[in-house]
């Protein structure tokens, strides 16, 4: 059997000086930048971060052309939306915004961090040299639409008791907590007299389920206390610098590594067969 025949040879450089994540934009079908209209009034993308959260943030300027936007949904929307922050402690201040009314003038896109399994490199052959950095995390970004919950619970509470019994107006009782108090209902004066049935009744072990509902009850006490922790975390700003910006070059090249060091592999191939 002829072994296969070597085409080329090049160094491979590695390198870490930069903390690298990789953006995923599932949802997206074309590059992430401003429509033209936002670009031309001025409208830049933005994001914000919350670190110890890992949580990120993107906020891209809407199309405001009369063809594809409804300025009336949009002051609904906005409305949503602010309700939405000021609930979670998320609202963006800033000089005239109580003033103005609010607009649904930006797509938010939220990040979720996607573990890693094994060490992610990313590589550039550059100079005929393959340089090589490992990646540190990674995040998926979709769009947030939590203000239609908001929408949705004021359109409900407007309808009264007779819209829907099974919609979900807030998180799942604690199992720890007592129940609450079941007022009777008064007894109708002339009330039918009740048939007479047969009941059966049985014991039931208790313990198994008794040690479920103790797991979901912590379980959903430490998901609470996460999503506490997140909202009370403030944002931080963050500059959004577009691929064909300067500042994106010079990010390039720090990229490459140009240490002559040479590194030496210790580890041989049962390492990798093990």
């Amino acid at each position: 059997m002829n072994e296969d025949e070597i085409i080329n040879r090049i160094p491979i450089r590695l390198s870490n000086r930069l903390s690298l994540q990789i953006h995923q934009f599932p949802l997206l079908s074309r590059p992430l930048q401003a429509p033209p209209s936002a670009e031309a009034s001025g409208k830049r993308i933005t994001a914000r971060i919350k670190p110890q959260s890992h949580v990120l943030e993107i906020h891209v300027p809407a199309d405001t052309r009369l063809e594809v936007y409804n300025s009336e949904r949009s002051h609904e929307f906005g409305k949503g939306r602010l309700d939405d922050d000021r609930e979670k402690n998320q609202e963006r201040k800033g000089k005239g915004r109580e003033e103005e009314e609010p607009r649904l003038a930006e797509i938010r896109l939220r990040s979720e961090e996607i573990p890693q399994r094994n060490v992610q490199m990313l590589g550039i052959v550059h100079d005929n040299e393959l340089h090589l950095h490992p990646i540190n995390a990674t995040h998926q970004f979709r769009p947030t639409l939590t203000y239609l919950d908001i929408l949705s619970r004021k359109s409900k509470r407007r309808g009264g008791d007779d819209s829907d019994s099974d919609s979900d107006d807030g998180p799942p009782p604690d199992p720890d907590e007592p129940a609450p108090a079941i007022v009777p209902k008064k007894k109708e004066k002339k009330a039918a007299a009740a048939e007479a049935k047969e009941v059966q009744v049985s014991a039931r072990r208790t313990d198994d389920k008794a040690g479920n509902l103790s797991q979901l009850s912590n379980a959903r006490k430490e998901m609470l206390a996460i999503i506490r922790a997140e909202q009370d975390e403030s944002w931080q700003n963050l500059e959004y610098c577009g691929m064909k910006t300067e500042e994106a070059g010079h990010s390039l090249d720090q990229f490459f590594s140009y240490n002559k060091e040479v590194l030496y592999c210790s580890a041989d191939v049962t390492t990798f067969l093990g």
